[in-house]
């Protein structure tokens, strides 16, 4: 699979484009045993974290070094639609170089392994070509759509996109950055329910790559 050819893959505990839930982490609520993550509890962990540290974890949402630290900077956040809503006001302040900055730490929109061949194939080529042209990883977040539509959602959105200038495509891809970096908060703070807390191992894994 193609990768952006500055930067290592991002820690596979925060999606690319999609928000899921850690491997092997699932939040246990009282007694009761369920499994269903508490976005407050991850937002209160969040909240705690060192400035170093929330900034770490930020920047593999998104890759300004601005964005992270602004959105840190005005921790605690009383609940997740808060902090999220500053994550979108610190995403459409970003400047020309901050935007540059956060596109370079990208890695192109993936499949999981399991997808056909053919399409992996098609992707990986599309992939090359689209940074050919415009310099930098593809961004598109697929937040909802159902993995067996991922193959021709992904295909058809960088065909579709290889048409434009590259000032167009600069714009379209500020915005699925945005949303991108909205659903990377959302797994970070489901990933943060997890009752051992964050460990300095851990944190060490959103360290910025490259």
């Amino acid at each position: 699979m193609a990768v952006h050819p500055r930067r290592a893959p991002r820690s596979p505990l925060l999606s690319s484009h999609l928000p899921a839930q850690a491997p092997g982490r699932t939040s246990r609520t009282g007694s009761t045993g369920s499994s269903a993550p508490s976005h407050g509890f991850g937002l209160a962990r969040f909240n705690a974290l060192s400035p170093e540290a929330a900034r770490a974890v930020l920047l593999h949402c998104c890759g300004s070094r601005r964005w992270a630290h602004r959105v840190a900077a005005h921790r605690p956040y009383p609940d997740a639609g808060v902090l999220l809503a500053a994550a979108d006001e610190a995403s459409y302040d970003l400047s020309q170089g901050d935007l540059t900055e956060a596109l370079a730490a990208e890695c192109s929109a993936e499949l999981d392994h399991g997808a056909p061949y053919a399409a992996l194939l098609a992707l990986d080529a599309a992939h090359a070509e689209y940074e050919r042209k415009f310099g930098h990883a593809f961004v598109i977040c697929l937040d909802g759509h159902p993995p067996e539509e991922q193959a021709d959602q992904l295909l058809g959105a960088i065909r579709r996109r290889m048409g434009h200038e590259v000032d167009e495509e600069r714009s379209i891809s500020a915005d699925e950055l945005r949303r991108v970096a909205q659903a990377r908060l959302r797994d970070l703070t489901r990933w943060l329910t997890s009752p051992d807390g964050l460990t300095a191992t851990e944190i060490g894994l959103f360290a910025p790559v490259g």
